[in-house]
Parts: structure tokens; sequence; C-alpha cells
């Protein structure tokens, strides 16, 4: 090609002079530009590029080889020749015609592998073609676009797009039109629909939409009877868009508006890599996903602790398949059992202990108080004394936003569990003292971090809307204006993680000071009606609320409130350096009087003496609100058990 160009600019200069004009001295000329050529195309990288995939950087690289081709050339033949009888401007017009050469077969053969015969062939026979429309000409769009028009096989065909913005309105993206903004939907449904091309699917293609205007979009999707669907992103993305799974379902996450919260990983990661880390309860829904995120961090040894042989199993196998190299050390017992607790600590001497066992469903825990109290109460603060009597660094307790203004058992063992914590964290405090160098040795450091309800874990409404869903409905909710925060299991996580490494000892000076005795509360966003839910959930599922699956109010249960609350009314939220993390400060007891308490609390629940507990625990937790019940539950003979 670098040949033949400089022929051709010569001839584009000279014309039929050209063959006759010194032909000595313009064979050398031709040489010496193609063995300058030849070795700067090698040194580009110029034959390492793939046709098939072209693209601009690929010109930018042409362009780029050909001028240092033409700058290097002109040096060389000056020394070499004086650049006699060569017209100087022979080289510009090398320059352009060198460009044209190099980039012409290369978009031609892009041209052809990305469309082949298809503009005169059109679709294969027998395709079914899936007109879409897109929800935004940001993020993926184009990409989107170019990948269904180079497959002759893709299912999908893009009619049109909406725009953002109202300056894009009238133009193109690879031939396809921007109809309108998002604003103009059902506009432009109804103008596509006189053309005999109304969508059958509503793609969006912008990754930030937030939750209210997916919120939004999901409704107007469903008043014209069209799917909504959302693009995967770049790192989800399959091989080939034939597959119409490529294209996903809006999912529940997308619907509630977090935003991703920006973490200090470096403090995170400086928390867990190369310490011994221990996690209760870590079969369950947050004990898993903080296992599954503790072993990518890379601990000296992560200890998993629970009282199902089962789900210890699970979460066991899945650590060693995920991370081969990660030691993990399964363990099973009760947080119950204090002797148990001891033994394992004082075995496998954790530096960092995150406490997620509880008992959690409140309908559940409403019927069987008295154990409610032994695992909620009674193990945190096993856990808790056996963690400091080791010498752990660092204690997290797993709370929950039903411990404000608790109508429940469940929340009212929570609020103990938290207060016990508060305590233990404030009592470490005021022991700790100065060794003669003014190293700071505060002891143990205690830490409770409150949030709501996690999407998807067992005993949530979404796996039980799902479950009804796929048994024909009714959708069953308890009173059409309950709300309740929600979170995803993975933020949720992260996010105690992030607490857990400003409150480490020998972190930030707020892990050391103004967190001591408070709570880390987890920005939780907007609570969310359970019965918006469930009919975005019927939606989703390509069915109608109340014409396919019907939605049956059944009352609130024992226990249950109406309205969660991530504060107490005297609770001032308190920011800290990470937005998505506030602190509360409830009151505070002094240790030693409350260890008593919790000491008679216990006797009582080992004792199955529940109308007991029940007043205990409402006279230890006065903002307990308890709801009188018809009928008391029959008492069962419990067996004694060594301590």
């Amino acid at each position: 090609m670098a040949g033949l160009s400089f022929a051709l600019a010569f001839y584009l200069r000279l014309g039929e002079d050209a063959l006759g004009y010194e032909p000595q001295l313009t064979l050398i000329y031709c040489a010496i530009f193609t063995g300058i050529a030849a070795v700067v195309f090698l040194f580009t990288g110029l034959y390492r590029g793939i046709w098939r995939y072209a693209s601009l950087p690929d010109l930018f690289n042409i362009t780029r080889a050909a001028t240092l081709t033409v700058l290097i050339f002109l040096p060389v033949t000056f020394v070499l020749t004086r650049l006699e009888t060569l017209p100087r401007s022979t080289l510009l017009i090398n320059w352009m015609v060198l460009i044209a050469f190099l980039g012409g077969p290369r978009l031609a053969y892009r041209l052809f592998k990305d469309r082949g015969l298809d503009h005169m062939l059109e679709r294969l026979p027998g395709l079914p073609v899936v007109p879409v429309l897109l929800i935004s000409t940001r993020d993926g769009a184009d990409t989107f676009i170019r990948e269904t028009m180079r497959d002759r096989h893709a299912v999908y065909r893009v009619v049109g797009m909406l725009s953002d913005t109202r300056s894009r309105v009238g133009r193109e993206i690879y031939g396809v039109p921007v109809l309108g903004t998002i604003d103009d939907l059902e506009s432009v449904i109804a103008r596509l629909d006189r053309r005999g091309t109304r969508p059958q699917k509503l793609i969006v293609t912008a990754q930030g939409l937030g939750g209210p205007a997916m919120r939004g979009l999901l409704e107007r999707a469903d008043a014209l009877a069209i799917p909504l669907a959302r693009l995967p992103r770049a790192t989800e993305l399959r091989e080939g868009l034939a597959d119409p799974d490529a294209v996903k379902p809006i999912a529940i996450e997308d619907l509630l508006g977090r935003p991703q919260a920006v973490l200090d990983r470096e403090a995170v990661a400086w928390l867990v890599r190369g310490r011994r880390i221990l996690v209760t309860g870590a079969g369950g829904t947050i004990g898993s996903e903080l296992a599954r995120q503790l072993a990518a961090l890379a601990p000296e040894r992560l200890i998993i602790f629970d009282n199902s042989e089962f789900l210890l199993y699970s979460i066991d196998i899945e650590l060693r398949e995920r991370f081969p190299g990660q030691p993990v050390r399964p363990l099973l017992g009760d947080v119950r059992d204090r002797l148990r607790v001891d033994e394992v600590l004082d075995a496998e001497r954790p530096e960092v202990v995150f406490h997620a066992a509880a008992l959690k469903h409140v309908p559940m825990v409403e019927q069987n108080p008295v154990e409610g109290v032994l695992t909620n109460v009674v193990g945190s603060r096993n856990v808790a004394e056996a963690a400091r009597a080791h010498g752990v660094r660092l204690v997290v307790q797993i709370s929950t936003d039903k411990a404000v203004n608790p109508t429940s058992v469940m929340g009212a063992t929570k609020r103990l569990a938290e207060a016990a914590c508060q305590a233990l964290d404030l009592d470490e405090a005021a022991r700790a003292r100065r060794g003669p160098s003014g190293v700071h040795l505060a002891g143990t450091r205690f830490v409770t971090v409150r949030f709501g309800n996690v999407l998807g874990s067992t005993g949530s409404v979404v796996p039980l809307f799902s479950r009804q869903l796929a048994a024909g409905g009714p959708l069953t909710v308890t009173d059409p204006a309950v709300t309740r925060f929600f979170m995803t299991v993975r933020e949720a996580v992260e996010l105690v993680l992030e607490a857990s490494a400003t409150a480490a000892p020998g972190e930030a000076a707020q892990g050391e000071t103004e967190a001591r005795g408070k709570i880390f509360v987890l920005d939780m966003g907007e609570p969310v009606r359970i019965v918006d839910l469930a009919e975005q959930m019927i939606r989703l599922a390509g069915l109608l609320p109340e014409q396919d699956i019907k939605i049956e109010f059944i009352g609130m249960r024992p226990g249950e409130k109406l309205h969660e609350e991530l504060f107490h009314d005297a609770e001032a939220a308190v920011p800290t350096k990470n937005p998505a993390l506030r602190l509360a400060a409830p009151r505070t007891a002094d240790y030693a009087i409350l260890a008593r308490s919790i000491d008679e609390l216990e006797t009582e629940a080992r004792a199955a003496n529940e109308s007991r507990v029940l007043d205990l625990l409402q006279r230890l937790v006065p903002e307990y609100r308890r709801e009188p019940t018809t009928a008391e539950p029959a008492k069962l003979p419990r067996p004694t058990r060594a301590r």
C-alpha cells in the first residue's frame, strides 16, 4: 500500500508527465518510502490489528503511522538526494492517499463482515423479529444497535430511541432515529403504532436511572401493555444478542432507587486482610454474604460458625469452590451454648468477630419468645463476653430496624442485644489505659450496625411473592399502608464492613471517640409500600395486578408494625464521613447492672417461664409495647442443660 500510494501521489501531482519524469530517482524515492513505511508500520503495531474489529482507534493509529512515515522520509531523502526533482506537494498528497489506502480496505472488510449480504437478503427466513424501543441514548444504546445490525440471527430490531434530553431529538445513531424524549413515550408509541411498527418491548439502556424513575417507567409501560426490560452492563453481556435472555427483565433491586455507596475499600481490606475472622450465623442470608465478601479480602483464616449442619455445609462448599486458596474453618455450634462459644474463641483466637446469628422472623419469634431471648439476647451476650475474655479486637453486632420502638419480641430482644453491646463498648472505653509509650490500649471495640429488610433473604416478602406467583396467586399483603425499608444483601454487607472499618481500633479518630457507645445506621433510602412491591412483581412477570393475579390483604400479624423506623425519637442522626452511614445514640446503661438483669432473664428463659420472660423484657426495654394476646401459649417442659 505504501509503494502504491507513492506512485499514485506522484501521478496525481504530475499527471501524464509522471511516466517520463526522472524514472531512476522516482524508483529510488519509492523504494525508500516503502522501506521506511514497513519499519514504521511494524513499530506502531499496524500489523497487529484485526480488520474485523477496525474502529476509530485504528484510524488514529493509521494516521499516526502515515504521518511518521512522511516525516521520516523527508529528512532521509534530503540527506541522500537533497530532494532533487521531487515536487514537495507530492508528500502531502502521498500522506492523504496512504491513509485512504490503509483505512479503506479495513472499512470495507468490516462492513462486509458486519452486514454481509444482509442488505440484499434481508433476514434469514423463519427467524422471529422483536421490534424494540430503547429508553435513553446514553450508555449501551449504540453498542446494542450495532450488535443487532451485525448479527443476522439477532432477535431484536430497534425501531427508535427516546432521549434523555431534547437536543438529541431528530438525530440518528447508526441510522436509528431519536423519536422523542422519555416524557414523550406515549405519543411516540402511538406514532409507531400508526406506522405498523409498534414495539413489543421497551429496553432501558441507561444504567443510572433511580428507583422512582424506574418505577414510573414500569407503570407507564404497564399502561401501554408493553414489557419493560433493561440492558445488562457490558460486564454482564453474553456472547451474541440472539439469545433473548441477553435483555433482562427489570429486577426488583432496580426499582428501589438505591444509589451505589462510595466505599473506603482500602480501610475494609486493612481490617480483614491477614487477620483471623469469625462469623457467627454464617449459614444465614447476612452471615453467608459476609463470609463471601470476607473470603474475597484474603483473611489469614475464616472461621464460619452456625448451628445448622446443612447451611454450614452449603456455605463451606461454596467458599472452597470460589476461593480455593482461602483457609476456611467450619464449626458447628449454638451461640446459646456459652461453653461451646468460649471453646471456639479460645481455640481459634479470632481478631474480628461478626455476630450475625439471630432469630429474625417476627411472627415466629412472637410464637416462641423464650427461644428468641435465648438466641438474640443470651447468645449475643455469650459471644460478646467470650470475645472480650479472649482479646478480640473488634466485635460487630448485626441489628435491625425492628429494634426501634419495638412492638415485637424479636425487636425487643434485638434492642436489648444492642444495649448490651453499647454498654460493653463504653465499659471497655472506660477501662482503657495508656502505656508508657502513649499507645492507646482500649481493649475490645464493640460496634453495632442497624439496618432494615434485606431483599431476597429467607422469610422476606420477595421469595414469598415469588412462590405465590408461581402458584398462580394470590399475593398476600398484611395491610395496604404497610411500608418497609429495603436494601440488597450485597450492599448491606458492604456497608457493614465499611462501618466496621470506620470504628476499628487504630483507625480514624471517629472510631475511637465519637462512635463509642453509638450505633451505626445504614442509609436505607425511602421506605417502600409492600403493596407497590407486590404489584411491581406481578408486572415484571408479564401479568396484570387484580386481573391475572389477585392481591389479598390478610391483616397485621402479631408483633408487626405498619411502618418501621431507623431512629428512636430521642436519637439525633449524627453524620459520618460516609453519607451512607449515620450514628444513633440511644440510651445506654451501666454494663454491670445490665448484665445482672440479663442473668435474671436467662434464668427465667432456661426455666421456660414465658410470662416472666416477657415481663422482664418489657422492663429492660421500656419502649417495647406488647400487644394483648387472646390466649396464653401452652408451656412446654424444657430439659435442663449444662452451662
